[in-house]
């Protein structure tokens, strides 16, 4: 029986669950967005957090704790220099699952998981300047065209062009 046991183990024994983790946790701060199943994201979003709330602390001991998860230099130097300090006065819910529907194949669940605040369109940051709306039935501008910078069409050449 599994009371109590809410680990999903998403089909795979316990070292490639892992491994799976480790690595698209790694490309998720690398990439600040990844695309995956809705299940994973899940197990990934449970998995990452912790991550990302202990980078809020830069110490070598969190830094070796994180790296003990990750398994990727570049991943922890990029946690603690760029996405920590997005981060620092976030009290949690780093991540967002967007659903984005059946995959074509075998019409799996997929979705993006990505870092709250990295999305420039959920954060509010710079909105597009609207379009000046034009009014119906206006002036048509008249364009003129200039005699000096018109060539003249020679018809000899498009004659030998067609017989040939």
């Amino acid at each position: 029986m599994r009371h109590g046991d809410k680990l999903n183990n998403l089909g795979r024994k316990t070292a490639h669950r892992k491994a799976m983790l480790a690595n698209m946790a790694s490309s998720l701060i690398m990439h600040k967005r990844i695309t995956t199943t809705v299940a994973k994201a899940k197990a990934l979003r449970i998995y990452v957090e912790p991550l990302l709330t202990k980078s809020k602390t830069d110490s070598t001991h969190s830094r070796r704790t994180v790296f003990s998860y990750l398994q990727n230099k570049e991943a922890v130097d990029m946690l603690f220099k760029e996405v920590s300090t997005k981060i620092a006065d976030r009290p949690g819910g780093y991540t967002r699952i967007l659903k984005t529907g059946a995959r074509m194949g075998d019409n799996a669940d997929m979705c993006f998981i990505e870092l709250v605040d990295y999305n420039e369109n959920m954060v509010g940051g710079k909105t597009p300047a609207k379009a000046k709306a034009s009014r119906r039935g206006g002036k048509k501008k008249s364009t003129t065209i200039d005699a000096t910078t018109v060539e003249p069409i020679d018809e000899t050449k498009d004659d030998s062009a067609k017989s040939e």
